[in-house]
């Protein structure tokens, strides 16, 4: 007995909206074959009707208002890819997990800070919440470590998951341009967020990286408790710095899992130049997972995009049609506890600038501070002068982030120091 059709209501028609549109459009016969049944568009919505789009869909019914299309009975799926934490997208996805429809979202922030109260409505009403799309594009981590590596214990889960950030750095080493030229052509080319601080301040790395951590870890998403670092004092000193003893500068997005309990941050870090990261220029990214058994493993492809967005929202929507409703994040919510949060128990070496008065006595001074916060010094080097100031460069030990943030802060105070230090974490991934 042939199935009936899936019918499927999208809400928004920005890039991945329209993506979704035409996957469906120009592989129909492969979808409904692993599918099992065709998956059919029941309606579409967005703020204008009559914008001018790149697909025809003029074949399409359309409905004005979202919560209309949650409400409708001819519709299974909904399909939301307007974004935002809170709003409009919230209100949607409620109504459609209420009327016992399953949802299908790319909206990394919803889910990040909503998404263990939505997964609950989702248990209670046996409906699907998926979310593949909401963590780096076409790469299918979410059902890695919802599925393939469910049996793992895993410790560690880390990566390069936001694409403006990898391509603003490996741009300003290419081009040996400074951040606030490159930041704008990353922009004029449509690659940052309206508020650029999603991207360029490690908020939308730190989404990613907490839905992440509650899939790895099997604990609720705690998106608060992530330390948040962007790539905004990056300058191209500290990019040639940085290659010249043998690293690139990467954002990374890290979480680990320890007897202690779960860290979670999102930071530039110096990665070795020779290094599976080091190697990863442009938009694309990686994610790494580190289990018990599984050991290592690595998972690598476009973050963004209509094609691989679209991918893996299509994905979602085939594994609905076959009736595979997975728990939203792995096991049910209602087991999911909020794991103690760390952040000292993890330690790194620490490449460090600073900018100081050229006199006798400067360097004693800056090595007795970090001296009295066991800072041990593993190599210095002093640049050309600046006028009547002097660049100086240091490497750690391994030593605590937090005792060092106390000795940078103590530092900065003082008059030697010309402007505000830089520290950034060395990870030898």
């Amino acid at each position: 007995m042939e199935k009936d059709p899936l019918k499927i209501g999208i809400i928004g028609l920005g890039t991945v909206g329209l993506g979704v549109i035409d996957f469906l459009t120009k592989n129909i016969e492969t979808i409904t074959l692993r599918a099992g049944r065709e998956i059919r568009i029941s309606g579409i919505c967005a703020k204008r009707k009559n914008k001018k789009r790149k697909i025809d869909l003029s074949k399409l019914k359309w409905i004005s208002d979202p919560l209309a299309l949650s409400n409708d009975d001819e519709t299974d799926v909904i399909v939301e890819l307007i974004g935002g934490e809170d709003g409009t997208a919230k209100s949607i996805i409620e109504k459609a997990l209420l009327n016992n429809k399953h949802v299908v979202t790319a909206n990394k922030a919803l889910i990040a800070h909503h998404g263990h109260y939505l997964a609950l409505l989702a248990e209670e009403q046996q409906v699907s919440l998926s979310f593949e799309a909401a963590v780096a594009g076409g790469i299918p981590i979410v059902k890695i470590l919802r599925e393939s590596l469910s049996g793992n214990e895993v410790s560690r889960v880390y990566g390069v998951i936001n694409g403006t950030c990898n391509y603003i750095l490996t741009q300003m080493e290419n081009d040996q341009q400074d951040y606030s030229k490159i930041f704008k052509q990353a922009q004029d080319l449509g690659f940052v967020e309206k508020d650029p601080s999603l991207d360029v301040g490690g908020i939308d790395s730190a989404h990613k990286i907490s839905i992440l951590a509650s899939l790895a870890f099997g604990s609720r998403i705690n998106f608060d408790n992530v330390l948040i670092k962007g790539i905004e004092n990056i300058s191209l000193l500290d990019i040639k710095n940085a290659n010249a003893m043998g690293y690139r500068i990467k954002l990374l997005g890290l979480a680990n899992k320890s007897k202690a309990g779960i860290s979670q941050e999102v930071e530039p870090c110096l990665v070795p130049r020779e290094s599976l990261f080091g190697k990863l220029d442009g938009g694309t990214n990686m994610v790494m997972v580190e289990g018990n058994f599984v050991e290592q493993t690595h998972y690598i492809g476009p973050g963004a995009g209509a094609g691989p967005t679209a991918s893996s929202i299509i994905s979602d929507l085939i594994d609905i049609a076959r009736g595979n409703i997975s728990t939203t994040f792995g096991q049910k919510a209602s087991q999911l506890k909020i794991s103690h949060h760390v952040t000292e128990e993890f330690i790194s070496s620490f490449y460090l600038r600073f900018l100081l008065t050229d006199k006798p006595g400067t360097l004693a001074q800056l090595a007795g501070i970090l001296g009295k916060y066991t800072i041990s010094i593993n190599r210095m080097r002093q640049l050309h002068h600046q006028d009547e100031n002097a660049p100086v460069l240091i490497v750690t030990h391994p030593t605590k982030k937090t005792l060092l943030k106390s000795a940078i802060d103590e530092i900065s105070k003082l008059e030697i120091c010309k402007s505000e230090p830089v520290y950034i974490k060395i990870e030898d991934l």
